[in-house]
């Protein structure tokens, strides 16, 4: 299995150059982004030591087929696809916050609410809730973007305030992130899946126009249950059979690390790397309803680097 932790490359017009915790991004003569997405894997915000075959793969080509997807409701950052692990598009300014939405108890707000908080990111939630259960209606979490460390739970009240985002882009992003969300789950429920939550970032081009940037509906930034089934596994308060990156998470707790100081990460087996592959193979079948096709290579890293050579060659001749 090939997998690729790291690029380095030096791309014609090249200006910058950023390390995500998964993705590899190129600045092109400050016009164009080059968002490479590796294997590396992180959660809890860090990034864990064994690559993952083919995640990159999947969270690109999934995120890529979403936001064609959801065009007609938020123009999107990209312009080619031109390697199934690579996205070229738009270079805007991002918004410093993500755009978290639940329409289900689960992940961070059920670790929240089971701890006894009953607001989270200053919206109220009504006791006498279980984990996994549908919440009223989708509400709208939002999170600092941190460039380095934990992301961190924040109001509409305290963005705001701070002047992190403008009121009228703000209520703009919440009204692009419900359509979002909505054509998200019908999507899914076509599939027979439960888009439980998801989280939207978006940025701001020069002429003042807002861009849904990043990825979209993938399993690391999104969570899905089997539909069927769910209702029964509810009322005998039984765990729900989801597709998302939460099984890694809870490998991680019980094996003593939430990514807090002193912790550190346990070691991943060639046995657990190869059950990692595997989910994020099957949410992408699952999700898109065709069978994985791997993309093979002698050289993965050359292969990418003359995917994206030929695509900057096209781009410059318009």
């Amino acid at each position: 299995m090939a997998a690729f932790k790291e690029t380095n490359f030096q791309l014609p017009g090249q200006t910058a150059f950023y390390k995500g915790k998964v993705r590899d991004v190129y600045t092109i003569e400050d016009q164009y982004l080059v968002m490479v997405v590796t294997d590396r894997i992180s959660a809890f915000d860090v990034v864990l030591p064994e690559p993952i075959p083919y995640k990159g793969q999947v969270l690109n080509q999934i995120a890529a087929k979403f936001l064609k997807a959801t065009s007609d409701i938020v123009p999107n950052w990209v312009i080619d696809v031109p390697d199934p692990t690579v996205t070229i598009g738009r270079i805007c300014q991002p918004y410093k916050v993500e755009m978290v939405i639940r329409g289900y108890l689960a992940g961070h707000a059920w670790r929240e609410y089971q701890a006894g908080r009953r607001s989270v990111c200053g919206v109220a939630l009504p006791d006498g809730l279980k984990e996994n259960d549908r919440l009223p209606t989708p509400i709208i979490t939002p999170t600092t973007k941190a460039a380095f460390g934990h992301d961190e739970d924040i109001s509409r009240e305290e963005i705001l305030s701070r002047g992190i985002v403008t009121e009228s882009d703000y209520l703009q992003l919440e009204q692009y992130t419900r359509a979002l969300y909505q054509r998200g789950t019908e999507m899914a429920a076509a599939r027979g899946l439960i888009l439980v939550d998801t989280k939207y970032e978006f940025g701001k081009t020069e002429d003042g126009t807002i861009l849904l940037i990043d990825e979209i509906h993938t399993p690391d930034s999104s969570r899905y249950f089997y539909a069927d089934g769910y209702q029964e596994r509810q009322d005998r308060n039984e765990p729900q059979r989801q597709l998302s990156k939460e099984f890694v998470r809870k490998w991680l707790i019980e094996n003593g690390f939430q990514g807090k100081e002193g912790q550190q990460v346990p070691a991943m087996s060639k046995e657990w790397i190869q059950t990692i592959s595997d989910r994020y193979i099957e949410l992408y079948e699952q999700i898109i309803g065709e069978p994985f096709v791997r993309a093979e290579g002698a050289d993965v890293l050359d292969r990418i680097h003359q995917h994206i050579l030929k695509s900057l060659n096209q781009l410059s001749k318009k």
